[in-house]
């Protein structure tokens, strides 16, 4: 069976781009720290829109999905599930809110991960929730011909519950030795993680959870502010690009993780630009400005068309009805423009539009 060795990485050097990642993401952290003392009402509502957002894009890249309508109402848990895409979806939305709320008392151990796995698939009838996989399973994908080809074969039923031990004990032994930094340690472990793919079902909803698992307790929270599920979903194709470039040779552990960890590590340093960034907005918007001042100095920052939806999860302070006052107050004004009608609704900057291409009033 391969072997897992993550004290193997102590005598590693790794390139500047990675190196730099890190540096950048360390600083970020204690900016975090200031962010979290000060208990700004805004982080509450940026933790709403974070779960939501994981939720449906962690469910999504598997082609899971419902309304957004029925999904905020399944988050907020004000409806049961009626199929069984939104079981699934409450099953995330259950061990999403397990692990923000109990990191700290999840330990990285293969009995808390088949436990997670279990309540993942809960309200499912599948019978091997909680369960390691029981036959072989393989990473494939269809081709336009109809083609099916297969990318990566994973360990064996038989190899899974020691692999699975394996890199829990090698993990915990590095971080508790600080062999390597916790920034490269943790893809390496949700690399090997996904290449074992150890369950029937659930491997890449489970990786996503792990990964939030991992970084809470290295304390690393922006993924409770920034949906880190969405910034992964945004960039699938390199997702698992990296994926495929960092698993070759992993048979015989002669792959080589940086891709992974390189596409990891600019996706956890998105967030949190994106998390400062809102927090300076907050902060910058004072107790005097008014909610069209806010969504205006928002607005004056966005490129390309925009929705009423991400206006508020740009604007945190704020809530719906005051956005969309504002939102009416800027189009009246001029300083945005209205394209489309009803749900398909979007917004423009006007000075992005010619004059010539400007709908009239």
């Amino acid at each position: 069976m391969r072997e897992f060795d993550y004290s193997k990485f102590r005598d590693r050097t790794w390139d500047n781009e990675i190196l730099s990642y890190i540096a950048k993401i360390h600083e970020y952290k204690g900016k975090q720290e200031l962010y979290l003392r000060q208990k700004l009402v805004e982080l509450n509502r940026l933790i709403e829109i974070a779960k939501i957002q994981s939720t449906e894009a962690s469910n999504s890249i598997e082609g899971i999905v419902t309304t957004s309508a029925r999904l905020k109402q399944l988050v907020a848990d004000k409806t049961t599930p009626k199929n069984r895409d939104e079981k699934e979806i409450l099953g995330y939305r259950n061990v999403l809110n397990l692990v923000h709320e109990n990191y700290d008392v999840i330990s990285v151990r293969s009995g808390y991960i088949l436990q997670l796995h279990r309540d993942l698939l809960k309200f499912t009838n599948f019978s091997y929730g909680g369960k390691f996989k029981t036959t072989p399973n393989e990473i494939s994908m269809t081709l336009e011909s109809g083609e099916k080809r297969v990318l990566f074969r994973p360990l064996e039923p038989f190899e899974t519950e020691a692999a699975v031990d394996t890199i829990c004990d090698s993990y915990q032994k590095a971080l508790d030795n600080e062999f390597v930094d916790e920034l490269i340690l943790i893809p390496c472990f949700i690399l090997d993680f996904l290449c074992i793919h150890p369950f029937n079902d659930g491997n890449g909803r489970m990786s996503r959870l792990l990964t939030l698992l991992l970084l809470y307790r290295s304390g690393y929270f922006v993924g409770q502010y920034i949906s880190i599920e969405k910034a992964i979903a945004d960039t699938k194709e390199a997702y698992y690009d990296s994926l495929r470039r960092a698993d070759i040779g992993w048979h015989e552990g002669t792959n080589d993780p940086k891709p992974f960890i390189r596409y990891m590590l600019g996706v956890i340093l998105s967030c949190y630009r994106e998390f400062e960034s809102r927090m300076n907005a907050a902060q910058a918007s004072g107790a005097k400005s008014t909610s069209y001042d806010i969504v205006k100095s928002y607005v004056s920052e966005k490129v390309g068309r925009f929705t009423k939806q991400e206006v508020l999860e740009g604007c945190p302070s704020l809530g719906s009805s005051s956005v969309e006052a504002a939102i009416k107050k800027l189009v009246d004004d001029g300083t945005i423009i209205r394209i489309g009608l009803g749900r398909r609704t979007m917004y423009v900057r006007s000075d992005a539009v010619d004059r010539s291409q400007r709908p009239n009033k």
